[in-house]
């Protein structure tokens, strides 16, 4: 198990990497997430990296060939919420996301898969608690 939390929402799997992820973690996640892709039927993954501030090549070439395996087992792969500074890191070491989809944020990623937010109140509309 790498220790990341892997969540299933129907029929996409959510995770995340964070800033701790060593190489070891980043194998073992791998692993896991893929069989769980497998295990779950999944038709998608979200992966939300708003907490990763920085990257290396080794984490950045496990994402690509991650995405690459996902789209092989027919998982459509969606990475949220890269920072500036990772995108820019990206792009210096010369690598591409090739095919993976990007968005800014975890529900923009969400919405692009087909999820559809609670609505919002009108504004002013008091909203009562439930008991």
């Amino acid at each position: 198990m790498s220790g990341v939390p892997i969540l299933r929402l129907g029929d996409v799997l959510v995770t995340g990497l964070l800033n701790e992820l060593d190489d070891k973690a980043a194998v073992a996640f791998t692993e896991e997430l893929t069989e769980r892709i497998v295990a779950d039927r999944a038709r998608a993954i979200l992966i939300d990296i708003s907490r990763l501030e920085i990257i290396d090549s080794f984490v950045a070439r496990t994402l690509m060939e991650l995405t690459t395996t996902a789209r092989l087992l027919g998982a459509r792969v969606i990475v949220a919420g890269m920072r500036p500074a990772v995108a820019i890191t990206l792009v210096e070491l010369g690598l591409q996301l090739s095919g993976v989809e990007t968005t800014l944020n975890a529900e923009q990623g969400m919405i692009a898969l087909g999820w559809q937010p609670a609505p919002q109140p009108p504004k002013g509309a008091r909203v009562v608690p439930l008991r």
